[in-house]
């Protein structure tokens, strides 16, 4: 079958052929319908997280979503041609991530992929397979963020920064929770999309956010001084969370933050739960994801128009339609 290597930092993605693979007690194959592509697939490729994943070669892809193909002794949660998702469980943060798609094993950028079958979750029938793929990280994750780790609740005033996949999901979530959203991102383009998303309004400066004193900035680009402003810009005693993983530091002014009790926290990935709930987001019809599907053998050139900034929304390929040259979104 055809697949996507990663082989070493610096190195593009080997296009090879391996054999189909053949699961043991407790996995499962899956038929890969949908898989998203993702800044961290960037990060690996280009060096500062090549140490992420578990082998090298291994084949890239950590959002997936299809349909069982064959079962393993022992597996009896699941049945052949169920429709399922796989979660990207990093939490509790001791799971580790231990069965995680593209990182500790091979992963979606292939036309079959093992599964644990303990990561998998049934997918909704209204709920496209690229919807179902891209939940995995990019909806789950900011979920996890915007509820979990900073706490939005009805009233709160909420900060954005970096309106890419990540951020507009955090726009939507923060809405849908009640909130009023604000985002920022230095890209205009990308503020229409936001406001149709829940935000009342956009900047392309964080410094103005300071005035409407918001209770939350949740930092999706993590470029150093995103975080460092989101700090002397949040009010005081509010909270400031790091999902973006763009510059390896950040500059603090430990004074202000110390005497305003500024909270700074980092957010990593979503619960296995977050995932089942957010595809009854999905189901129910309010979350609406921007996805644009790009051809499998044209994922190495989506993915530098990823590293350009030239992308709104999610990206997600369909292995099974290696050679169809048409791009849909949805």
């Amino acid at each position: 079958m055809k697949a996507l290597q990663f082989i070493g930092a610096g190195e593009p993605l080997a296009s090879v052929e391996i054999d189909d693979p053949s699961p043991g007690p407790g996995w499962v194959v899956i038929d890969v319908h949908a898989a998203g592509l993702c800044h961290s697939d960037l990060h690996i490729l280009h060096g500062p997280g090549s140490d992420w994943v578990a082998k090298k070669p291994i084949v890239l892809g950590h959002e997936v979503a299809g349909t069982v193909s064959a079962l393993g002794d022992g597996v009896t949660g699941v049945s052949i041609g169920e429709r399922v998702g796989v979660a990207l469980i990093a939490h509790p943060l001791e799971a580790g991530l231990v069965y995680a798609p593209g990182l500790a094993v091979d992963g979606g950028y292939a036309e079959k992929t093992l599964v644990h079958e303990s990561v998998l979750v049934p997918i909704p029938d209204n709920v496209s397979f690229a919807q179902a793929a891209v939940a995995t990280d990019s909806i789950a994750t900011a979920y996890h963020a915007v509820r979990t780790t900073a706490e939005v609740r009805e009233g709160h005033i909420v900060g954005i920064i970096g309106l890419g996949g990540l951020g507009l999901n955090g726009v939507r979530i923060a809405s849908l929770l009640g909130a009023k959203v604000y985002g920022v991102d230095t890209n205009p383009r990308t503020f229409d999309i936001a406001r149709d998303m829940g935000a009342v309004e956009c900047f392309a400066d964080i410094a103005d956010l300071k005035a409407l004193e918001p209770h939350v900035i949740i930092d999706f680009a993590g470029a150093g001084l995103t975080t460092a402003v989101a700090v002397e810009t949040v009010r005081p005693a509010g909270r400031v969370v790091v999902i973006g993983l763009e510059a390896g530091t950040a500059e603090i002014n430990i004074s202000h933050m110390v005497l305003a009790s500024v909270q700074l926290h980092g957010s990593l990935g979503a619960s296995k739960q977050d995932l089942v709930e957010v595809y009854d987001l999905l189901a129910s019809g309010a979350l609406r994801p921007p996805i644009e599907e790009v051809v499998f053998d044209e994922v190495p050139a989506a993915l530098e128009r990823l590293q350009r900034g030239e992308v709104t929304g999610r990206l997600v390929t369909n292995p099974q339609r290696a050679d169809d040259r048409r791009h849909t979104r949805s």
